[in-house]
């Protein structure tokens, strides 16, 4: 039988790489990206078995990059590495349809473990949070975060401001014009209550739009 196929998304590269050696020979580490962008891209492309994947990425965050790679229906098993150490995320992971969620700092002992029980159809969730995410889910199953609502474009767009590039750039990265990227930024400062951009940005690491660095 043929080993599970992996793809992983880190913009911490030697983080990556050393993770290698752990994953193989038990796995095929078909390939490495390091933001959200080629993460769907690649997920798309290489429609691999698990695909492991960080929260903090450039370009587009790891909860976003995979509601995308579900939406255009790849059904790879989802599981979040992360320093993130936050029920918060976790809760949202699980509600994005991933099937584990593991701590960078535990990867060594348990990476493996939430691989196994994904492809085995079932959840892993780092010790330190499964109380807290279990009691959530269970109060709260299909509530979602108290956020504003905001479409993926919204998302997209808010994240590349936060992460401070300037309209041309976000309107290159999306393929829009300069005005439907200021344009954007308005309609989320007003929906966010913002009144500057540093404003924007803790407004949206408040609402867990995008993840602290």
């Amino acid at each position: 039988m043929s080993c599970a196929r992996i793809l992983m998304a880190d913009d911490h590269r030697m983080v990556a790489e050393g993770l290698r050696s752990l994953l193989e020979p038990a796995y095929e580490l078909s390939e490495i990206v390091e933001d959200g962008r080629q993460l769907v891209e690649a997920a798309l492309r290489l429609q691999p078995d698990v695909i492991v994947a960080d929260i903090s990425m450039p370009q587009l965050n790891g909860l976003d990059a995979i509601a995308q790679i579900r939406r255009a229906g790849c059904q790879a098993k989802i599981i979040f590495l992360t320093m993130h150490c936050d029920a918060l995320y976790a809760v949202r992971a699980i509600r994005a349809g991933a099937s584990a969620y593991v701590l960078k700092q535990s990867a060594g002992t348990e990476l493996l473990t939430a691989i196994r029980e994904a492809l085995a159809g079932g959840t892993y969730l780092a010790p330190a949070l499964a109380d807290a995410v279990a009691r959530t889910l269970a109060f709260e199953p299909d509530q979602a975060p108290d956020e504003p609502l905001l479409t993926p474009r919204q998302r997209e767009v808010l994240q590349l401001f936060a992460e401070g590039r300037s309209a041309k750039e976000v309107a290159g990265s999306l393929h829009i014009s300069v005005r439907t990227a200021e344009n954007h930024k308005a309609q989320i400062m007003r929906l966010l209550g913002a009144t500057s951009t540093a404003d924007l940005v803790q407004c949206a690491i408040r609402h867990g739009l995008i993840a602290p660095s």
